[in-house]
């Protein structure tokens, strides 16, 4: 059985989804291609030793239809030999993606894969491709009559079931900002990260980064999902999840450099980190985010080791309820969670986050020392991935 390995992951900065934001004017087509050129670079490769190209895109319409991976290949100059597909397991779709590919590499189908993901926020809204789409198929209505929710009334359902209060929720939240801004400044990031060229300037910091962020600050914000209906259907519900103690909506590009150990050997590079397990769950679809928790206990027990041995956990901050309610449950050190800030502070661009999440893992241990990292997310249906890593 092949060993895949990591040998680099590069990402762009990310800026806020938004009209006007710093990203906002790349085509994400023109966003992706410049990243999947700076792998090959930064790896003295040619494109046509890369086997497969997969990359995540959640909202996959508009601009960011018609298989993107394949269009940001030809835009970044690959070779027209050169293969890629689009993968779509909601915000952990880049993650997935580096999960097939390093399967791929694992059972002998590939020997070179780059995986990764990108999403414009700003120009392709968050629920776009639901656009025209008619009501919910009548055989889910039947097995939930009821009716599922969104994701904000997901995460203020796991903020009740965990006794989650405001004060947690924006202590948690001005520290992911803290912790992010404080290793920006340090230039943590900057190994990874590609600065992005637009016509205001380069961009090379993440936008989203507030580094005054206070809890007094945060609690001035109102819910953001509260409903007189849903209040009625959901009165254990203390309505306490913001915009400020949520991801903010943001566009960025990722990728990683997947191959066997055999070939990266022969070619003469050093891997940065190994992948050690994987494992992806269904959760309850109305809690929708506790994935995670399932997803982490899973992979721990296939690949036999406790939560107190892996150095760091990267978990996807798409509501400071999700890592806060992860981390009781599965008994996880607070100290080792998101130590370089979250999705909170560092943004959410949907499609690119799995392979965001993985560059600040695979740098965090390398800074530190660490051995083993875990990284996980929360994915829209009720879906969670978990990836550990092992640095070399």
């Amino acid at each position: 059985m092949n060993e895949a390995v990591i040998v680099d992951v590069v990402r762009t900065p990310v800026g806020r989804g938004k009209p006007g934001g710093a990203l906002s004017g790349i085509h994400p087509v023109d966003l992706m291609a410049p990243v999947l050129q700076a792998v090959l670079t930064r790896s003295g490769l040619e494109s046509r030793q890369v086997d497969d190209v997969l990359l995540g895109c959640v909202s996959q319409v508009g601009e960011q239809a018609y298989n993107i991976a394949r269009r940001s290949v030809l835009a970044a100059g690959f070779d027209e030999t050169v293969p890629a597909a689009t993968i779509d397991r909601q915000c952990g779709s880049s993650q997935q993606a580096v999960h097939f590919a390093a399967q791929g590499v694992i059972a002998g189908a590939y020997d070179i894969v780059i995986a990764g993901g990108v999403e414009s926020m700003s120009r392709v809204p968050l629920g776009s491709s639901l656009a025209g789409v008619g009501g919910e198929a009548a055989l889910i209505q039947e097995r939930y009559p009821e009716g599922l929710v969104n994701q904000g009334v997901s995460a203020e359902l796991i903020a009740a079931k965990w006794g989650l209060g405001r004060g947690d929720l924006d202590a948690y939240a001005a520290r992911s900002h803290e912790r992010a801004a404080a290793a920006a400044d340090a230039g943590l990031f900057d190994a990874d990260l590609l600065p992005v060229h637009t016509d205001a300037g380069t961009v090379s910091r993440d936008e989203t980064i507030r580094a005054g962020t206070t809890s007094e600050g945060l609690a001035k914000l109102s819910p953001a999902f509260h409903t007189e209906s849903l209040a009625a259907r959901f009165p254990e519900i203390g309505w306490n999840i913001t915009a400020g103690n949520s991801s903010p909506l943001t566009d960025g590009a990722s990728a990683a450099l997947i191959m066997s150990a055999q070939r990266a050997e022969e070619l003469g590079l050093r891997p940065r980190a190994r992948f050690h397990a994987f494992s992806v769950v269904g959760d309850d679809p109305l809690m929708m985010l506790t994935g995670p928790i399932p997803a982490t206990r899973r992979i721990l027990e296939r690949c036999g080791l406790g939560i107190d041995d892996i150095d760091a956990y990267e978990v996807n901050e798409a509501f400071a309820s999700v890592p806060l309610a992860w981390a009781e449950a599965v008994g996880a050190d607070p100290a080792k969670l998101n130590p370089w800030g979250g999705a909170i502070a560092l943004g959410h661009a949907l499609g690119s986050s799995g392979t965001r999440l993985l560059s600040t893992l695979v740098e965090h241990l390398e800074h530190t020392g660490g051995r083993y990292g875990l990284q996980t997310m929360c994915e829209g249906g009720g879906m969670a991935n978990a990836t550990i890593i092992e640095r070399l």
